[in-house]
């Protein structure tokens, strides 16, 4: 069981990335990635501090910790060159902050953030059609998600995923010791959103393929 959308006290959440690796591994997790909130003020510093978390982290602790990133609230034309630094300075899980409905996000945000080199978008609210065939084109993942306020629009995403082919993936967006979840709680918030048990199972599948690249 995976949740690759995680944060720490390195940007807005609660805890150490120590004590959110603890703690989702106590909840029954086997890999998550730790992905503090990045734009030009601070990636640089934040992808060090993770990337040299991640490396020390111990690799049989029992739970695989990913470096990543969650680009946020950026001029759009600024995806391609941070999601590029990002990847220079080794993080492996790049999420961009999507245009959900519950924040003020700069219109065309989703459009240009899926033309980086992302690997989720995350929260992406009312995703277009345009935008929805260019995640599918570009094997990006749509989030769904338990995040409060964000998750409001999971059924839209799940139903332009479906007319599509788009990829889904399940993650928490965890900020405090509460937000973590266990992972049959993630997956009914999944099927609370109107997700089968075929589409989880294949959304899993999916991931646990694209986990191996990283």
């Amino acid at each position: 069981m995976y949740n690759l959308h995680a944060h720490t006290f390195l940007s807005d959440g609660d805890l150490l990335p120590s004590e959110v690796a603890v703690r989702y591994q106590d909840k029954g997790y086997k890999v998550i990635a730790i992905t503090d909130h990045a734009d030009y003020s601070n990636i640089k510093q934040t992808a060090k501090a993770i990337v040299e978390f991640c490396k020390r982290w111990p690799k049989d602790s029992g739970i695989k910790v990913l470096p990543g990133i969650e680009l946020t609230h950026l001029p759009p034309e600024q995806f391609k060159p941070l999601a590029s630094l990002a990847r220079k300075e080794g993080i492996k899980i790049i999420i961009a902050h999507g245009e959900t409905p519950v924040e003020p996000v700069t219109k065309n945000t989703n459009h240009l953030a899926l033309l980086a080199d992302i690997d989720i978008l995350a929260h992406p609210g009312l995703i277009t059609d345009q935008d929805t065939r260019l995640a599918k084109e570009r094997g990006i993942f749509l989030e769904i998600t338990s995040r409060r306020g964000h998750k409001e629009t999971n059924t839209h995403v799940i139903n332009q995923a479906r007319k599509f082919g788009a990829k889904l993936i399940l993650n928490n967006d965890s900020h405090a010791p509460e937000d973590i979840i266990t992972p049959e709680q993630l997956i009914k918030a999944g099927l609370d959103s109107g997700l089968t048990p075929v589409e989880i199972d294949a959304i899993y599948q999916n991931v646990k393929e694209f986990l191996t690249r990283r």
